[in-house]
Formats: structure tokens, sequence, C-alpha cells
């Protein structure tokens, strides 16, 4: 995990060059929308998707993270399907569901059943590299090259990739610093359950921190995002909270009303956690501050793993899951 969590400068690179090679056959029907389907470290990039390209997309772009399509996809969809390893169950069943339909989809993927599915239907495949252990380490991949197809399908421009070239740059040279302040921040998290809270507009990156602490430090976590937490979780802080580590995901550029919510809501939440921390991006765009916290947050990871003695790459009771689940037809 540690040489995957290293290489992700090197991933955004490889990815940026893979854009090239992705096409999109054009057919007669307008786009309309957009629908992401995947899960896990697959379904995560059609967050950061949705999110990165959110003021230039010419069409709105929906998250799925299910076994069914929604309804309204048709011949004006373009769909993505997105599944580091081709077997995800849930995607490969929407998969099938939107095969009928006249939906443009086009599948994300190094191989297994999605990608041998995609060829016999004649869909556009992205094809990712394979041999990564573990998909949630694939995140740059999966990120950019689901914005190629977008590129590819003109919905939106080059901007974005020159962004992610600079996010890359960025991290080459803030690399040491990412690990040293990862480190201390492990060690404050260590032994806590963390609380993740950031402004909406960048919920991606709470969840990608949640689920990489699940996952690789198999610690329980969770996160909300303002403002609506100030319209109910909020209440929720009336008593002292001696377990718990608030930790606020923080961008320069948030919008000042959920910067001062944050500001009012961190006085009264330290009061009663144990804990609290603001964690602030660096980077000049969305896409660099959304990285830069993106690879700090796999570091932090990583480091909970190293202090709570445990394998980060290690997910036993998933592979449980999928064996009982394969049991029953």
């Amino acid at each position: 995990m540690e040489q995957m969590i290293a290489r992700f400068p090197e991933q955004l690179q490889e990815a940026l060059s893979l854009t090239e090679s992705i096409v999109y056959h054009k057919h007669a029907h307008a786009l309309r929308q957009v629908l992401i389907s995947g899960l896990g470290g697959s379904g995560i990039g059609g967050n950061f998707v949705q999110a990165l390209v959110a003021d230039e997309c010419k069409v709105p772009i929906w998250v799925n993270k299910g076994y069914d399509a929604p309804h309204w996809v048709g011949r004006n969809t373009l769909a993505i399907c997105s599944s580091y390893s081709g077997n995800t169950e849930e995607t490969l069943s929407v998969f099938e569901q939107l095969a009928p339909t006249g939906t443009k989809v086009v599948c994300v993927t190094s191989g297994g059943q999605l990608l041998a599915r995609a060829q016999a239907h004649g869909f556009d495949v992205a094809t990712l590299p394979g041999g990564w252990s573990s998909p949630r380490a694939c995140l740059g991949y999966s990120v950019v090259a689901q914005l190629g197809v977008l590129r590819a399908a003109r919905l939106i421009g080059k901007r974005i990739f020159r962004h992610i070239e600079a996010a890359r740059k960025l991290l080459v040279r803030e690399q040491e610093d990412i690990r040293s302040r990862a480190q201390k921040l492990a060690g404050f998290l260590a032994g806590k359950l963390p609380v993740l809270y950031c402004a909406d507009a960048r919920e991606a990156v709470a969840v990608r921190w949640r689920q990489q602490i699940n996952e690789n430090a198999k610690m329980l976590c969770w996160h909300h995002v303002l403002p609506e937490m100030n319209h109910n979780e909020l209440v929720g802080w009336r008593s002292p909270q001696p377990n718990v580590a608030a930790v606020w995901l923080r961008h320069r550029d948030d919008h000042p009303r959920i910067a001062a919510r944050i500001d009012i809501v961190k006085e009264i939440v330290e009061h009663l956690a144990s804990a609290s921390i603001e964690v602030y991006s660096k980077g000049k765009t969305p896409a660099e501050r959304t990285f830069y916290l993106v690879h700090l947050g796999d570091w932090v990871s990583f480091y909970l793993a190293q202090q709570c003695q445990v394998d980060p790459v290690e997910i036993q009771v998933i592979d449980y899951l999928k064996a009982e689940l394969a049991k029953i037809k």
C-alpha cells in the first residue's frame, strides 16, 4: 500500500497520457445527461468527476451506487460503468439493464466480466492498466479516465486536464511535507473515532478520507457536510464525546458563509470532542486543492494502519461477504 500511495502522482501522469486513446463513437441523439455507475474505490471517482466539472459540463451528471439503473436512461444518456476489476456485481447488474435501452455506454475497467460484456455489445471501453491489488489505490486512473470520456463526448474541454497536471506537479513538490503532515495527523487520530466535516462542494474528499480510513486502518469513521450538518447533526453535539476527534477539511475558497459556519460550529464542537483540528488544502485551482487533500488523506490512512498494527491491503471481511453472496442464487 505504501508503494501504491507513493505512486499516485505518477499514476495521474500515466492516466493523463491514456486519455488520448479514449474514443466516443457518436450517435444521432444529443446527450442530455450523464450517469456514472460504480462502487467503492471505482465509484468514488464518479463523485470527484461530478465535483470537478460541475461548472463546465454541458449536462447534469448523476452518480449511481447500486444494483439498478434509473428509469430515465435512454438514447440521450451517456452512461459510464466504472469497475477497476470488472467484476463488481452491482455495476454488472446496471450494465445489463443499460445494454438494451439504447443508452450510450462506455466502460472504464482493467478487465474482467465488464470488459468482456462491453466488447460483446460493441460498447466503447477506456481500458485501465491492470496489476494493482487494491482498486481503491487506482483513483487517479478512474477519475482521469472518466473525465477523458466526457471530453471525448465533447461535454467538457481540456482545462481540467491542465489543472490535473498542475496538481500532479504540486504533489511531487510537496511530497515530503505531505508525508510528514500525514504522520502527525495519524498520531492525532490514533485511538479516536474520526469525524470529518467539510463544505458540501468538497464532499468527495471527505468520503475518500472516510473510505480510506475504513479500509486501510480498519477504523470506523463518519463524515458530514456544511451547511446541511447545521440543520440536523449539530443538535447531536449535546454532551461530551471523549473518543471523538473532529477534522475540519478546509479550502481557502470555500463559500464565505460556509467558512463562517465552520468557524462557529468548530467552537461549539471543540467544547465536546476530545480533539479538533483544521486541515487546509494547498493549490491554486479546485483540482490542485482536491488532489492535495486526497493524497494527504491516503497517507493519513496508511500511517493510521501502522499505528493500529494492521495490514492496509487486507480486506478479509469484504472477501467473506462476497463469498457468502456467491452462495445465494
